[in-house]
C-alpha cells in the first residue's frame, strides 16, 4: 500500500509540473503575412530624358523572417509630392531579377510632353514591393528629380593635339529663349585611357565657344571626350539643382609630342685666354619650357658644315669651347631639345675670333 501511494504522489507531481510547463509557452503567435519590408534606400539619377534607379530589394518580412517567395517590384511616378494613394505604376520588376538583399535598378524614360507642360516641376518616384499574394507593407521612400527639358549635346566634336594642350572644337546647340528659372553651360568630360574615373576638364556657359582647349594634359597619354549640356534650376528655396542631357559620342586622342622647344634666343660668345689656354664662354637666354631637357651646341668655321661640340646635353643656357684655335674664327649656334628628344631649330648664329696668345 505504501509503494501504490508513492507511486501515485509522483505521478501527482509529474502531471503538476507538465501542466505548469504548458503555461510558461504562452498564447500561439499568428501565422506570418510574409509582407516584404518596404524599400528604405531608393534613390534615382536623371540624364537626358532617362531616370535610372536603384535601391536593396528586401531580405526579410516586416516581422524580421527571412523572404521564402517575393513578388514583383512595381515603380511608380507621380509629379507631386507627398504621393497620394492613386501613383500611377510606369515599369515593373519581376521578382527573377531582384534577388532578396540584392541591387535593384529600373530605368524610365520620361515623355517629353510630361517635362514641357512642367518644366519647373519634380518627377516623383517609389517602388513597392509585394509578396507571391501580391500583398505589400507601403512603398518605399520618395526621391524626386527635375522635369526640366533638357538640350542636345554638342555636334561635331573633335579633339587634335596642339603645343599648347588639347585643342578642342565642336558646334554647340542654340541657347533657348532667356528665362529666370534656368541657365545652361557646357560641360566637358576628360578620360585617360586606362585610369579610373574622369575629370570635368571645363564649363562654358551658353552661348558658348566653338572650341576648347585643355592645358592639363600629359604627352604620350591617350584621352578620350564627351561633351553634355548642363540644365540648371532655381529653386524656391534659392539652392540650384542641375540636369545633364545625352553626351556626343566620345573622341579618342594621343596626346603625341611632336611640337620642339622655341629655339634659343641672344647667344653670345666671348674669347679668353688663361693659364696659357684658349678658349670661347657662350651664353644665351635660357628657355622656360617645362619639359626642357637641355640644349645642344653646333660650331663651324666659314665654309664648313656645323657639328655639334657637347658631348651630353647642356642643362645650363651656358657653355665652354676649349677646343679653339688662336687665330681662327667659329660661328656658333644652340638648339633647344625637349624630355622627348625634339629639337628646335637652331638659333641665329654669333662669331668670335680666338686671339694668339
Amino acid at each position: 500500500m505504501r509503494l501504490a501511494r508513492y507511486f501515485s504522489a509522483l505521478l501527482t507531481v509529474v502531471a503538476l509540473a507538465a501542466l505548469t510547463g504548458c503555461g510558461s509557452q504562452g498564447n500561439p503567435l499568428p501565422p506570418s503575412l510574409e509582407l516584404p519590408k518596404p524599400v528604405s534606400d531608393l534613390k534615382a539619377v536623371r540624364k537626358g530624358d532617362k531616370v535610372r534607379l536603384t535601391w536593396t530589394a528586401p531580405s526579410e518580412t516586416t516581422d524580421k523572417l527571412r523572404i521564402k517567395e517575393a513578388g514583383a517590384t512595381s515603380v511608380c511616378r507621380a509629379t507631386a509630392a507627398p504621393i497620394k494613394l492613386e501613383c500611377p505604376t510606369v515599369g515593373e520588376v519581376p521578382a527573377s531579377q531582384v534577388p532578396a538583399g540584392g541591387a535593384a535598378t529600373f530605368t524610365d524614360t520620361l515623355p517629353r510632353p510630361l517635362q514641357e507642360q512642367n518644366p519647373a516641376g519634380f518627377a516623383v518616384y517609389t517602388v513597392e514591393v509585394v509578396n507571391a499574394r501580391y500583398r505589400s507593407a507601403g512603398p518605399s521612400n520618395t526621391v524626386r528629380v527635375p522635369l526640366a527639358p533638357t538640350l542636345p549635346p554638342p555636334t561635331g566634336l573633335e579633339a587634335r593635339v596642339t603645343a599648347e594642350g588639347m585643342a578642342l572644337s565642336f558646334i554647340p546647340p542654340s541657347p533657348p529663349a532667356a528665362q529666370d528659372t534656368f541657365t545652361h553651360l557646357l560641360r566637358i568630360y576628360r578620360h585617360a585611357v586606362g585610369a579610373t574615373g574622369e575629370t570635368v576638364a571645363g564649363e562654358l556657359p551658353l552661348p558658348a565657344p566653338a572650341a576648347f582647349l585643355d592645358k592639363n594634359v600629359e604627352w604620350e597619354k591617350s584621352y578620350q571626350y564627351r561633351v553634355a549640356i548642363v540644365t540648371r534650376i532655381a529653386t524656391e528655396g534659392g539652392t540650384q539643382v542641375e540636369v545633364e542631357g545625352e553626351d556626343t559620342s566620345p573622341v579618342e586622342v594621343l596626346a603625341h609630342d611632336v611640337f620642339p622647344p622655341a629655339a634659343p634666343t641672344e647667344v653670345q660668345a666671348v674669347a679668353s685666354l688663361g693659364g696659357g689656354q684658349s678658349f670661347i664662354d657662350l651664353t644665351w637666354t635660357p628657355n622656360n619650357e617645362a619639359d626642357l631637357a637641355g640644349y645642344n651646341v653646333y660650331r663651324r668655321e666659314a665654309g664648313v658644315q656645323s657639328q655639334r661640340i657637347n658631348a651630353e646635353l647642356v642643362k645650363t643656357p651656358a657653355f665652354r669651347d676649349a677646343n679653339v684655335t688662336p687665330g681662327h674664327t667659329y660661328l656658333y649656334a644652340v638648339a633647344a631639345v625637349d624630355l622627348r628628344a625634339n629639337e628646335s631649330g637652331n638659333s641665329e648664329e654669333t662669331a668670335e675670333s680666338v686671339p694668339q696668345p
